[in-house]
């Protein structure tokens, strides 16, 4: 492979111009395809961002010299595009969720095994430097033996009846939304940082709008542009505002979760607490530079973000040094570096650093067992 690895991004809605903003900080990496719904679209977008070449999906699939597809659309695009991508030969990094459907997300991990291309998920808040250094902190045995876990991911952006996004849509997104939108993410980190295995999911969702004014013109997320009433018409909603979900885990531990997208001020609040035997560990994403260490017999601790105080693994999520506050754009511009540094090789690692189509597809069942257990009022196994 050519020492310049090229790559195209498809989608450009608040998700494409993040990867292609990390992907520019990192050297021998070059995006020079930009791909939408249609030529004009394009071509138009690309002459924005400042990306060489616009295209249709079909014709990105065709140009050989694109070796890594980033999928950054809609959800229900997901199966299909990266289907079409490895089937292309390229390697392919897709937004969550991996697909809406269980038995697609399997034929990906599959397909994907099968033609040995590098396959990664977006579950890029694994990358704040504090995860890390929980998750090797806990396998040093500072944390002790888990005993349980609480974790929240509150946002105010679907507050107001007014707020629309084509993810209240479940033709376009599925059939849960802050589940599978932010549940996900903090389900993942979950896993990760514990090391522990979900077994059984108890969950109760509600929907506080149970009907939305959709927008007749086309706005994007987070975007905050001002509409009057008559730009809007009135649609049911389906999918959940809000979720509690209670957990239980291979070791016998047990946790709970709450996700929400109508927490008023809480902009994007991932936060989790991992009581241990020796310690507890709290992390929240709106202060990403910062870990607290609860303490029973001596004093609690506060460890900042520094290479010099942190473990190996940790510190090479680091760029800058401590006092040199990093945050979610960082995020995937560490996981794109470990993803990258498999595509030089031309092969996914046999047990890759980074989320992959199997973790993609394990955070897909487990949503699929929340829905199921909310719909039954019931515990459910994963």
């Amino acid at each position: 492979m050519s020492q310049t690895i090229k790559a195209a991004i498809v989608g450009t809605g608040f998700i494409g111009p993040a990867h292609l903003e990390a992907l520019r900080r990192i050297p021998n990496v070059m995006v020079t395809g930009l791909v939408e719904v249609n030529q004009e679209l394009a071509e138009e977008k690309a002459r924005l961002l400042g990306i060489p070449n616009a295209y249709t999906f079909e014709d990105m699939l065709k140009v050989s010299e694109i070796d890594v597809v980033h999928i950054c659309t809609p959800n229900f695009l997901h199966y299909a595009q990266a289907k079409a991508v490895l089937e292309a030969g390229k390697h392919v990094i897709c937004e969550k969720p991996l697909a809406v459907k269980i038995d697609e997300a399997e034929e990906l991990v599959s397909l994907a095994k099968s033609k040995g291309l590098v396959n990664a998920v977006h579950f890029n808040l694994r990358y704040y430097p504090v995860v890390r250094q929980m998750k090797t902190m806990r396998e040093s045995g500072e944390l002790g033996e888990v005993y349980a876990v609480m974790g929240s991911y509150l946002q105010d952006w679907l507050f107001l009846q007014t707020d629309y996004n084509w993810r209240l849509e479940p033709d376009k997104s599925g059939d849960s939304r802050a589940i599978a939108d932010i549940g996900s993410h903090l389900l993942d980190i979950t896993e990760y940082v514990t090391g522990l295995k979900i077994t059984e999911v108890m969950a109760d969702f509600s929907t506080v709008h149970k009907t939305r004014l959709k927008p007749l013109k086309a706005i994007e997320t987070y975007s905050g542009k001002m509409l009057s009433m008559d730009d809007y018409e009135e649609v049911p909603i389906n999918t959940e505002d809000h979720a509690t979900v209670m957990l239980r885990f291979d070791n016998g531990s047990k946790g709970s979760i709450t996700v929400s997208q109508v927490n008023a001020g809480r902009k994007n609040r991932l936060n989790i607490e991992i009581a241990g035997s020796k310690s507890n560990f709290e992390f929240n994403s709106e202060r990403p530079n910062e870990l607290w260490i609860g303490k029973r017999e001596s004093a609690n601790q506060h460890l900042m973000k520094d290479p010099a105080l942190f473990t190996p693994e940790a510190a090479g999520l680091i760029s800058f040094p401590g006092g040199h506050n990093e945050g979610f754009p960082d995020t995937s511009k560490q996981m794109f570096k470990e993803v990258y540094a498999a595509v030089r090789t031309g092969k996914q690692p046999d047990s890759p650093s980074f989320p992959t189509f199997a973790d993609g597809l394990r955070e897909l069942i487990i949503g699929e067992r929340i829905i199921e257990s909310n719909k039954k009022q019931a515990w459910v196994k994963i």
